[in-house]
């Protein structure tokens, strides 16, 4: 018997691209999965779409409380050994449950398996190319070694696991907890930080997952709080800056990474003329790294209404 995996999806209105997400995780090469789909008050098609679909996974509506909120739920609904938690409007190839599957069985001490993923852009159209047609991504399987292991210190400079390419063992969650419901950015960063405290992590190199992109994703909009840089502060102050193995960022790394996301936090808001938030995030770039003049030289540029194109 092949121990069963648990694959999550929370949606909300999201008609144009469930079902091509449903067929991927259908069309596994992998015979043991239950596939659990957590409508989150969807008012479009969505959930007519997934109900089609009948007996081949589990629907469960509920209204409409957000990502955390819908994923949890589904972590609580599952029975499978492992736990996959994928985006409404990826697409895996078929063979990504088979060799995260097969990482486990020969490292029992893992309690992450990711991948690298693969951008899916769309055409000038706004169409999305078959994906079919990206068959070099089915080449050149190895682990990668430096994202691999005790890789907290890693977690530090970014976010390295994205959600989609994730398998999780379901102890891993009594043991760390579920994702946090009142964050609502960077919640998946926030458990991949509690996660690294207890447990190493593997990565595949070769990509097991298309990454939609699109305009409605939740990292391309203008948030009034910088939830990246209140975790990365938060995280350092609760376990500072080493993994559990001893691998440790400098300061001065930390540091430099913290005040990118600083920069970029007000640069957004620059473009979006909110020009206080813009100019306040620009000092803290400075105060944090104060080497970069860039920092610094876009105070004057943002109180005199200047923005940037993009």
């Amino acid at each position: 018997m092949k121990p069963l995996v648990s694959v999550i999806i929370p949606t909300f209105n999201c008609e144009y691209y469930i079902a091509e997400t449903i067929n991927s995780v259908l069309n596994q090469d992998y015979p043991s999965i239950e596939l659990i789909i957590i409508d989150d008050g969807s008012t479009d098609k969505t959930r007519h779409i997934i109900s089609d679909y009948k007996d081949k996974l589990k629907l469960i509506t509920q209204n409409n409380s957000g990502v955390c909120v819908a994923r949890n739920r589904g972590i609580k609904e599952a029975a499978g050994q492992f736990i996959c938690l994928m985006d409404h409007d990826d697409y895996w190839f078929p063979d990504k449950i088979s060799r995260q599957v097969a990482e486990f069985m020969a490292h029992p001490e893992i309690g992450i398996v990711y991948s690298s993923f693969t951008l899916w852009q769309s055409n000038s159209e706004g169409n999305f190319p078959s994906p079919d047609t990206f068959g070099d991504q089915l080449v050149n399987d190895e682990i990668d070694n430096y994202y691999s292991g005790w890789i907290y210190h890693l977690l530090l400079l970014d976010s390295w696991v994205l959600t989609s390419t994730a398998m999780i063992r379901a102890e891993v969650f009594d043991e760390c907890g579920d994702f946090d419901e009142n964050i609502p950015y960077s919640e998946d960063w926030d458990l991949w930080l509690r996660v690294a405290r207890k447990y190493p992590f593997l990565k595949l190199h070769r990509s097991t997952t298309l990454y939609r992109q699109h305009p409605g994703q939740g990292n391309r909009k203008v948030r009034p709080i910088d939830y990246r840089t209140t975790l990365l502060i938060n995280a350092k102050k609760k376990w500072g800056l080493c993994s559990p193995n001893g691998s440790c960022l400098s300061n001065w790394q930390f540091r430099k990474q913290l005040a990118k996301y600083h920069f970029g936090f007000g640069r957004h808001h620059l473009i979006a003329n909110n020009h206080k938030i813009a100019i306040r995030s620009f000092l803290k770039a400075w105060f944090t790294y104060p080497f970069n003049l860039k920092y610094l030289a876009y105070i004057p540029l943002g109180s005199l209404g200047w923005r940037p194109n993009y």
